[in-house]
């Protein structure tokens, strides 16, 4: 292995060479560049990384291209898939574990008709233009949330400043300030009940 390729996966390489839509703040760490091969955002900018942000291994930059994506300050990452049609914003400190999915949208109609349509448009030989619509609703994480292993966080969520959001979690509904919970359907639980 030569020390460049040791580079892309111990984050000891150049983050200059991301696409120019992509803003890494100050001492911001990006364990490999494999976590942007998903990156497709026509937005400026289509990522923000805060400062002092920790990126490690098994994070995706699931971008399209109407998608943005900001994560605040001193957040850590540590195996997060953003999946971002329209807009996920993550506050500062934020930690997320391994295995998460936040998405902001479900990536296909829900109506069993408009979804055939959109297998076909998505086929190789379909008309990706012929996609029917889909619907998105924002992501937002407040300051010093936490959200554990496995967790799921879907289109249209906001989860308050310190939230504590437990392992493998699906959160469907808004969660409040300081707020704690767990299971699926997501529900208040005490933080014993975690996991995290």
């Amino acid at each position: 292995m030569t020390p460049e390729q040791l580079g892309q996966i111990t984050g000891d390489w150049d983050t200059s060479k991301l696409p120019a839509n992509v803003r890494v703040g100050p001492g911001c760490w990006i364990e490999r560049k494999e976590s942007f091969d998903r990156f497709r955002s026509m937005q400026n900018p289509g990522l923000v990384l805060g400062a002092r942000v920790r990126v490690h291994t098994w994070t995706v930059f699931n971008i399209d291209p109407a998608g943005a994506l900001e994560v605040g300050d001193d957040c850590v990452l540590v195996g997060a898939t953003f999946m971002c049609a329209e807009r996920i914003t993550l506050g500062r400190g934020v930690v997320v574990s391994y295995h998460v999915t936040i998405a902001d949208s479900d990536f296909h109609p829900l109506d069993p008709e408009a979804r055939k349509l959109d297998a076909i448009a998505n086929a190789p030989f379909g008309d990706r233009g012929e996609r029917p619509p889909i619907k998105t609703r924002p992501v937002v994480i407040g300051d010093g949330a936490w959200i554990g292993i496995g967790a799921i966080i879907l289109k249209g969520v906001t989860i308050g400043k310190n939230a504590r959001i437990g392992a493998g979690a699906v959160v469907v509904r808004d969660v409040p300030d300081g707020g704690v919970v767990a299971g699926n359907p997501a529900k208040p639980a005490a933080t014993a009940e975690l996991g995290i």
